[in-house]
């Protein structure tokens, strides 16, 4: 077919798109919104500029995902984010415990397409918006650059999700960029001035091992002198990808406009530092290796923060504010970069936790002036020393799906996102998202159509802590150790006897430690300290604390170092039960305490993390009298997690058969049935790069049996690995009971659950 017409205005191809739900950005947080909302029943539009998704996590950044449980070098416990993001981590490390980015993109996208209310528009990079009034957006516009389409897409709602809040902007809705005054909110640690300074940008590289000598020729480019850089001493031939995250530039410069400048930087500094390592002669070690992939395009951190109709600052991190209109949590560190990034003769990093995990309101995601934008991702409306916390993946991700069960709110109700706080609906939302997975620090799940409310439940067995008993399994004390004991309100600890082995007489200090907030894992008040001498060779102890507990919480019994003297250790692992150090962990400026300068309005505190498996063992003792903290009650307390308990059924080990059983007086009528597992919110997954001990969580029903009333078997699963299973029945059947009937995961980790809601 020929076309010759001549001097005739050409226009794309374009298509008109209508949709409940627009999301512009398809990062983690795009992909996380989406997601939730499609579940919701609503029709989405999910818009990414990018061939993948997951943004700073594909395979074109390699990031690895992380948020409240930073690399387990915190006292966040079970603090990984829930929901969609936990499904997808979940999932990643069942398909992938490697952590090969390849695969991680695949997951993304396989996701993505098996919800039928999703419409994904790859490769179309958003550039125009129309309103419909000065504070409402009726579309966005965008061009895909494959198929040379222009794509229109109208809705009621939209949620900017694109990092750099392209929609936003074009909205006019209002943003800041750089960092306030400590005048204006009084964050101790912003700067006495406003200046434009920014976190940079990060460009990550990998190597590969030929098995033979490589050459290698650096481009024109590349920054010839790599001394230059003030940190060049710590290039080497062992690390790679996002482990070099400290590989950032462009603080200085307008992180929107001038990425491709930043880009080509980085780009010198990754092919120069190469050059250095290969050819300076200081790394004989690189002989055989070559440049397997360099990113095409940087890793941002910061540019525009939006406003919401509360803007988070630095105390609501620190002190943990409490906010009615709570929705989800955060809880990576308060972690700013020098703008100059690796030509700093700074750090590269300044990271400063707080003692837990703190909540983010509703009020911030969401324009304060453009009446149906949602905010996701980092672009929600916070100081810039609060972002420097809310920025990262995992707690973008979680924060974004606040906005897929708030749409559907909006849609039903023929509201805009402010309108859900102004008509008292705030609690819907909670409800519907606590459903969904997202825990909400203090918040308990109350749904009056969980029939599981309304039954007498019962199990076959429920798990005592009374002895956890020593394996082969003794280590050196060389790090100060705690076994976090859960211990309710107004109950006295029982007495604690456990084996030592000394290489000699010492004494073996002991204490009895616990929050001064209960909801903490932070050991930052001592009731009891208690010496004992240690006679060489084998100790046979009982310790007996006499303090009541004021509250329900997590007792420490600590026991502090002394490299003379072994501790045995038992191979159970149990649901809510674990063993933190006092340790470093330099990768989160951990350095076993944390000492801010008294300035900046940072705390003081010990650092109590636990150890990654294989390690991570819990402490071989007897108790007096048994811990009856694993009752079957828990499955309806409306909480999923460990948090001051565990917050679980458990079932006794000696138990062959463990059963729940969930009775009602009068025959119900259900046609969905929900099971939450235990997939350890305590490890934190990273997504690519770092490799993970096993590929199912050690605590997940993998094999479960669900019966009604009759006997009959309504649903059967194997193999499971997820922590969320929703069951939807294929026809709804009328039951006065449900009995669920469980296999133990293993000889050594009693089979758990932390909720069975049925509808």
């Amino acid at each position: 077919m020929i076309h010759d017409e001549l001097n005739v205005a050409r226009k794309l191809k374009q298509e008109i798109l209508h949709t409940d739900l627009a999301v512009v950005g398809g990062g983690l947080s795009g992909v996380c919104a989406a997601i939730t909302a499609a579940r919701q029943g609503i029709k989405v539009v999910l818009v990414q500029d990018r061939p993948v998704l997951g943004g700073n996590a594909s395979s074109e950044v390699r990031l690895w995902v992380l948020g409240a449980t930073s690399h387990m070098g915190n006292n966040n416990r079970w603090a990984r984010e829930g929901g969609v993001i936990d499904e997808l981590l979940v999932e990643n490390t069942y398909r992938n415990p490697e952590g090969n980015a390849m695969i991680f993109d695949s997951i993304l996208l396989d996701k993505v397409k098996c919800e039928s209310n999703i419409t994904l528009l790859l490769n179309t990079a958003v550039y125009e918006v129309s309103k419909s009034s000065e504070d409402k957006i009726e579309s966005v516009v965008g061009f895909c650059s494959q198929n040379s389409t222009e794509y229109v897409v109208k809705a009621p709602l939209f949620c900017d999700a694109s990092g750099d809040g392209i929609v936003g902007f074009l909205a006019g809705a209002a943003f800041r960029m750089g960092a306030e005054s400590t005048a204006e909110f009084g964050e101790l640690f912003a700067p006495t001035k406003e200046y434009g300074e920014l976190l940079g940008h990060s460009l990550y590289f990998f190597s590969k091992d030929v098995g033979k000598p490589v050459n290698y020729v650096p481009p024109s480019f590349a920054l010839q002198n790599i001394t230059e850089i003030p940190r060049y001493k710590s290039f080497n031939t062992k690390d790679y990808g996002c482990r070099l995250w400290w590989l950032e530039y462009g603080g200085r410069l307008d992180t929107v406009h001038d990425t491709e400048a930043i880009k080509w930087e980085l780009w010198k500094v990754v092919y120069g530092v190469w050059n250095y390592i290969k050819n300076s002669g200081n790394f004989p070690d690189a002989a055989n290796l070559t440049l397997e992939w360099v990113g095409m395009i940087p890793g941002k951190r910061e540019s525009r923060r939006f406003e919401g109709d509360y803007i988070m600052i630095q105390q609501d991190i620190v002190e943990q504010k409490a906010f009615d209109d709570a929705v989800a949590f955060g809880g990576w560190s308060i972690d700013l970069h020098p703008a100059d990034g690796l030509f700093s003769e700074k750090p590269g990093c300044n990271q400063w936790h707080s003692k837990g995990i703190y909540q983010i309101p509703y009020r911030s995601l969401y324009s304060k002036n453009i009446s149906n934008l949602f905010l996701a991702g980092r672009i929600i409306s916070v100081s810039h020393v609060a972002f420097a916390s809310t920025r990262v993946m995992a707690t973008a991700a979680y924060v974004a799906q606040v906005v897929g069960v708030a749409a559907k709110i909006c849609l039903e109700k023929g509201l805009n996102p402010r309108d859900i706080l102004t008509n008292n609906l705030i609690g819907e939302l909670q409800t519907g998202l606590q459903i969904s997975g997202q825990h909400i620090p203090h918040f308990e799940l109350k749904d009056s159509s969980d029939l599981v409310h309304s039954a007498t439940i019962t199990a076959s067995s429920e798990l005592e802590i009374i002895h956890l008993p020593e394996s082969e399994i003794k280590k050196p004390l060389i790090n100060s150790v705690a076994q976090l004991i859960p211990i309710e309100k107004g109950a006295q600890i029982p007495a604690i006897s456990f084996v030592v082995y000394a290489d000699e007489d010492t004494t073996l200090e002991v204490e009895l430690r616990i929050s001064i907030k209960a909801y903490n894992y932070t050991p930052d008040m001592t009731l009891e300290i208690k010496s004992i001498p240690l006679k060489k060779g084998k100790n046979d102890l009982t310790v007996q604390f006499k303090s009541v507990l004021k509250d329900t919480t997590y007792a420490f019994f600590t026991i502090l170092k002394n490299e003379k003297v072994q501790l045995c250790y038992t191979n159970q692992r149990i649901t809510g039960l674990l063993t933190v150090f006092n340790q470093i962990n330099k990768a989160v400026s951990n350095y076993g305490k944390q000492t801010p300068p008294a300035e900046i309005g940072m705390d003081t505190f010990e650092f109590w993390c636990p150890q990654r498996r294989p390690e991570g063992h819990n402490l071989a003792l007897k108790l007096s009298s048994p811990l009856n903290v694993f009752s079957a009650a828990n499955i309806s307390n409306g909480i999923d997690r460990p948090t001051t308990q565990p917050n679980a059924w458990v079932a006794n080990f000696a138990d062959t058969t463990p059963a729940l059983t969930i009775q009602w007086k009068e025959k119900q009528t259900i046609s969905r049935i929900d099971l939450v597992f235990d997939a350890d919110y305590d490890h934190p997954m990273e997504s690519v790069l770092m490799g993970h001990p096993e590929n199912v969580m050690p605590f997940v029903i993998r094999d479960y049996k669900i019966k009604d009333g009759e006997g009959n078997i309504i649903y059967s699963k194997k193999d499971n690995y997820q922590t969320i299973n929703t069951i939807v029945l294929p026809v709804s059947i009328t039951t006065s009971s449900l009995v669920i009937e469980v296999n133990h995961p293993s000889a050594t980790t009693p089979a758990a659950i932390f909720a069975v809601r049925a509808f």
